[in-house]
């Protein structure tokens, strides 16, 4: 069927066949010829990204593993010597197991940085991208978050050498200057402390300047017993060594003194009274009750024995009452008993006027 003449192409439109094949054999031989001269390279950079991948997810792999088994083998420990006679003294669980996985925490996140870290510096290489203006723009980015962030590091960093230092730990009864009390839990950042009274302390590691701990080793109970200077100190002192002897063969002291009670002289002599010190090495944080109960047997054995402690009941010969002197009762004089006296005359009315009175 013959078409239209105005639907026909002119012969200016029809593009010339023979070049534009030419070109797409052009082109297509120059993309093939660019791949077959790359195609190693390309292969090459492929295989060392994957490799690097790989090894550094093995590395990770193998180290938070290593990590995680250091910690359970901790805490195993922690918990075969806390069935021990001495266990509960020496190690707390809890303590051990906070301070275990705080440490492997920090381990396990730094061990992550830094393997991934090399590991996308040395992808970035091997595509050949320049990493000095990254590593300038990351050193100029941590200063300035260092700056900025400078409270929340230090705390950051106080709390990592805290708890490996095993400065502090759960149950432990510490001073830290801002706030006193017994430790409650131990984070990277903050230490939670419960006060005497009850309170919740938030303390800031980085804020932690000293730190007291009345809760490692051991610790010293001290009495001071105040008598009469008259008292026989021998005596005193055999009423004292019965008192540490028995109190020692008793539960749960016996535990609870870790050594003997001494005494250790005078403290102080003066005329009413003198005071003898006594002391005691006792489990860490249980001096108190070791002392209010020393003070308790021996006020006891000092009734028992005759002993008088100042502030008791008074001796019999201070009982008795003192002559009564009989000028106490006599007023002193007043010069107002005599009437001749100048301050009896001066108290005496004035006498009217002898003249007439002139009135209105």
């Amino acid at each position: 069927m013959p078409w239209p003449a105005a639907l026909l192409p002119l012969a200016a439109d029809v593009p010339d066949a023979p070049a534009s094949v030419k070109e797409a054999q052009e082109s297509v031989t120059e993309a093939a010829s660019f791949i077959e001269q790359n195609w190693a390279t390309w292969l090459s950079i492929g295989l060392r990204i994957l490799l690097i991948v790989v090894i550094a997810a093995v590395i990770r792999s193998a180290v938070r593993k290593a990590l995680t088994k250091l910690i359970t083998r901790m805490n195993t420990s922690a918990e075969a010597v806390e069935g021990t006679a001495l266990g509960g003294l020496l190690v707390n669980a809890e303590r051990r197991r906070q301070r275990s996985e705080a440490i492997g925490s920090v381990l396990r996140s730094v061990a992550s940085f830094l393997i991934l870290g090399t590991a996308a510096l040395m992808v970035l290489a091997a595509l050949k991208i320049d990493l000095a203006p990254l590593l300038a723009s990351a050193g100029v980015a941590g200063v300035a978050i260092g700056f900025g962030a400078r409270n929340l590091v230090t705390d950051f960093l106080s709390g990592v050498f805290m708890i490996m230092e095993d400065q502090y730990g759960v149950g432990d009864k510490i001073d830290a200057g801002v706030a006193s009390g017994e430790v409650i839990e131990v984070g990277l950042r903050v230490t939670k402390l419960r006060g005497d009274n009850g309170e919740i302390w938030y303390v800031r590691n980085g804020e932690i300047k000293r730190i007291g701990n009345l809760s490692q080793g051991w610790a010293t109970a001290g009495v001071d017993v105040q008598v009469k200077p008259s008292e026989n100190l021998s005596r005193i002192r055999e009423v004292v060594k019965e008192v540490a002897d028995a109190m020692a063969k008793e539960s749960p002291w016996d535990e609870r003194l870790w050594g003997p009670v001494e005494v250790l002289g005078l403290d102080e002599v003066l005329l009413a009274s003198m005071t003898v010190k006594v002391s005691a090495k006792t489990m860490p944080g249980q001096q108190f009750a070791v002392e209010r109960e020393l003070r308790w047997r021996i006020k006891e054995s000092f009734d028992a024995a005759g002993i008088r402690i100042i502030g008791g009941a008074p001796a019999p010969e201070e009982d008795e009452e003192a002559p009564v002197d009989p000028s106490a009762s006599v007023a002193a004089p007043s010069a107002l008993a005599n009437p001749a006296s100048p301050q009896s005359l001066a108290t005496a009315p004035i006498p009217p006027p002898a003249g007439p009175r002139i009135t209105k």
